[in-house]
């Protein structure tokens, strides 16, 4: 059943809302402003005194008894509740040591270490307090007892052998860092024990410690103290013995602090005016350390040399810098080749710093095969091209450097057996490599190479290069051959065909370059034509046959009428010596060649004019072809020019053009119209009529299309009036 309405009980009263939190309506700030520091002051004004209990005087014996018997009863109630709290303990045993009763006193301590032995306080506290009483034995006792059960806590050996010396007996204190020792406490208790020695002159005892806690905990701190003791205590020997002992000790190892080891015994040596084994001991920490742990040392043996060494060391020290740089270096990028290229460079050039030729060579070696070993990741020719250099370099270091032909053969061997020939290949490394066998005297694996990487990976450098020698060796069937080869591979390349009829020409062979050049030009396809006719014109010119070179001429421009091909033919006819320039006739010799140079400049003066008309031809069949034809008529204007008397600057002169700013109409990709550009054009001067008939043809052509355009517009708004009339009427 549902309570009443109205009824009381812990629900209702749950269920009754929360008063809500008062709104302060003014925010100004208080007209008297209270601190912190004045409700402190005033707090402690108004505190009452604090209650004291009443002192007691004790009157007698009976009295003293009472209040014994009450301290007593109360303490044994405290330790019985608080069992586990040392701190009552230890009150009850002091209270009970002022009372002068030590027997109850040491039986309290004796049930206090029963409750917590490992407690370290509770020991030192009871032995104090033998101390304080004079009980030196049960001091000693507890002391004993205390280290056998918490031998690995120094407190309670530093408090032991403390009172051994505040007794004087220093016999006792030796033996008990010895028995410390042989739990083989940390480098503090040692050094206690040496500064215990020392305190009673026992430098020998001292130095047996030194070796002790050197062949216990080493390490570099420990090390160098012993050379410094050494030092102050000994002799320069002992403290040199002790850092070479170090060394041997410590300089393998990875966890110790090696730099300042070396930093130190290199010091001592400095001190002691031992420059050279300074700088041996210097050089030997930056062979034996890696370069990042290195820096300070390094720091530190520029300084050195630069305040004590040589020009040659202080050149080592350079050397070792910036190998520490490269390190750094290609530590951070291995596919960085640039900097291995200066790695190396500084490499081979550091010869001087090498003990011996042979720990020159390998150290170089080491760095050329660390480097090739970074073989880049994508098979593209634009990530291998630094790195084959790396190779090829090796490989002439080998050769010239260290003069051993056999390794600098494995190097290219190695290489072309790592360049992926399938994607693409070197052709230098290949001629290289057969070069090597060439200067080896090794004909036969020099043709084998090369006809090797033919078949593998053809290329022109690799053809020219063993047509180049075989051509110096007088193998001038074999040069046919390869170049016959070369054409089968490719016989698009214009430079094929060049280089061969070139070869033939040479060789004296007429027909065979002449030939050669005919098969080129009737190829379909070469990737520089211009350069085989060019070849084949200066080739008949060359022999003297310029009826040919004109006939080539003839057919050039039947395939091609460029400007440049115009004008190499006039510049041919104006340089083509004449008959009559050869004959000898003595006096008449100015006429004739008088009359030569007419029929050159009227020879020169028909291509011009020939390939104006072409030219002229061309434009009216629409082509653009200005440019062109402008630098037809300088180069003829110039011609003409230097002819002097018997040339016509004037009448090419009037054929030159004006160049005209027009305007032209612009269509979008639908052929809407879209404005219009400016651009720079030629007006001709046998052009002047035609160009004011095509204004007038352009002006009735807009005219018309903006006629048009207005009757549409008519049109289009006479239907809509008529609809809307028709709506209105319905």
């Amino acid at each position: 059943m549902e309570p009443p309405a109205g009824a009381g009980g812990p629900q209702a009263k749950a269920a009754q809302p929360l008063p809500k939190p008062a709104r302060v309506k003014n925010k100004l700030p208080a007209a008297v402003q209270i601190t912190a520091e004045q409700i402190v002051r005033e707090a402690q004004a108004q505190e009452e005194a604090a209650y004291r209990a009443p002192a007691q005087k004790l009157a007698d014996q009976a009295e003293l008894d009472e209040y014994r018997l009450e301290r007593r009863k109360y303490f044994e109630d405290l330790v019985r509740r608080e069992r586990w709290k040392l701190t009552t303990w230890s009150k009850y045993a002091r209270w009970e040591a002022q009372q002068g009763d030590l027997r109850r006193a040491r039986s309290v301590w004796e049930r206090a270490l029963e409750v917590d032995h490992r407690e370290t306080k509770l020991w030192v506290g009871y032995a104090e307090m033998e101390m304080k009483a004079q009980c030196v034995n049960h001091a000693r006792n507890l002391w004993d007892r205390a280290v056998t059960l918490l031998p690995r806590v120094d407190q309670l050996w530093y408090k032991y052998v403390h009172m051994e010396e505040m007794l004087e007996d220093v016999s006792a204190a030796r033996a008990i860092f010895e028995r410390w020792m042989r739990w083989e406490p940390d480098e503090q208790a040692w050094r206690a024990y040496i500064n215990m020695e020392m305190r009673y002159k026992q430098t020998e005892r001292a130095r047996r410690v030194y070796e002790r806690l050197c062949a216990t905990l080493p390490s570099t701190k420990v090390f160098v103290s012993w050379a410094m003791f050494e030092v102050k205590f000994g002799t320069r020997a002992a403290a040199r013995a002790v850092y070479e002992q170090a060394v041997e000790i410590l300089g393998e190892e990875e966890d110790v602090d090696r730099e300042e080891l070396f930093m130190r015994f290199a010091e001592f040596e400095v001190r002691a005016k031992e420059h050279e084994r300074a700088r041996a001991i210097f050089r030997l920490a930056l062979e034996l350390l890696p370069k990042a742990q290195s820096r300070r040392l390094y720091e530190r043996y520029s300084s050195f040399e630069k305040q004590r060494g040589d020009k040659a060391s202080i050149e080592s020290v350079v050397v070792a810098k910036r190998r520490q740089q490269y390190e750094a270096a290609v530590e951070q990028s291995p596919s960085n080749y640039d900097a291995w290229f200066d790695y190396v460079r500084l490499e081979e050039g550091a010869e001087a710093e090498a003990v011996t030729r042979d720990d020159y060579l390998a150290r170089v070696r080491e760095v050329y095969e660390r480097a090739v070993a970074n073989v880049p990741p994508a098979a593209e020719k634009r990530y291998w091209r630094r790195y084959v250099w790396l190779w090829i370099n090796y490989a002439l270091f080998e050769e010239l450097e260290a003069g051993d032909v056999a390794r600098a053969r494995q190097v290219y061997a190695a290489a072309l057996k790592l360049v992926p020939h399938a994607h693409f290949t070197f052709g230098k490394l290949w001629v290289l490599a057969a070069k090597l066998e060439l200067r080896a005297l090794d004909l036969k694996a020099f043709r084998k190479l090369m006809g090797r990487a033919l078949g593998v990976a053809p290329r022109r450098k690799i053809y020219r290069a063993y047509i180049e020698v075989e051509l110096q060796l007088g193998a001038v069937d074999r040069c046919r051959t390869l170049y016959g080869k070369r054409l089968q591979w490719s016989p698009g390349d214009a430079s094929s065909w060049t280089d061969y009829a070139e070869l033939e020409a040479s060789l004296g062979e007429t027909e065979r370059a002449r030939a050669i050049y005919e098969l080129a030009v009737e190829q379909p396809v070469l990737d520089a034509p211009e350069a085989v006719w060019r070849a084949f014109i200066d080739f008949e010119i060359a022999e003297g046959e310029y009826e040919r070179a004109r006939a080539l001429y003839e057919r050039l421009l039947q395939r091609t009428a460029h400007v440049k091909v115009w004008l190499s033919y006039a510049l041919f006819e104006m340089n083509v010596p004449l008959p009559e320039e050869g004959a000898a006739g003595g006096g008449d010799d100015d006429a004739r060649r008088q009359v030569a140079l007419s029929e050159r400049v009227a020879a020169a003066r028909a291509v011009f004019r020939r390939a104006e008309e072409g030219f002229k031809a061309r434009a009216v069949d629409g082509e653009t072809n200005g440019e062109e034809r402008v630098a037809l008529l300088e180069a003829w204007l110039d011609a003409e020019r230097a002819w002097k008397g018997l040339g016509d600057a004037a009448a090419i002169q009037a054929k030159m053009p004006r160049r005209v700013k027009r305007k032209r109409q612009l269509y979008t990709d639908a052929g809407d119209a879209a404005g219009f550009e400016e651009y720079y054009d030629y007006a001709w001067p046998e052009e002047g009529g035609a160009k004011g008939g095509l204004k007038i043809l352009e002006a009735a052509r807009a005219w018309k299309r903006k006629r048009e355009e207005m009757e549409q517009a008519a049109a289009a708004g006479g239907g809509g009036d008529g609809g809307a009339a028709g709506g209105a009427a319905g």
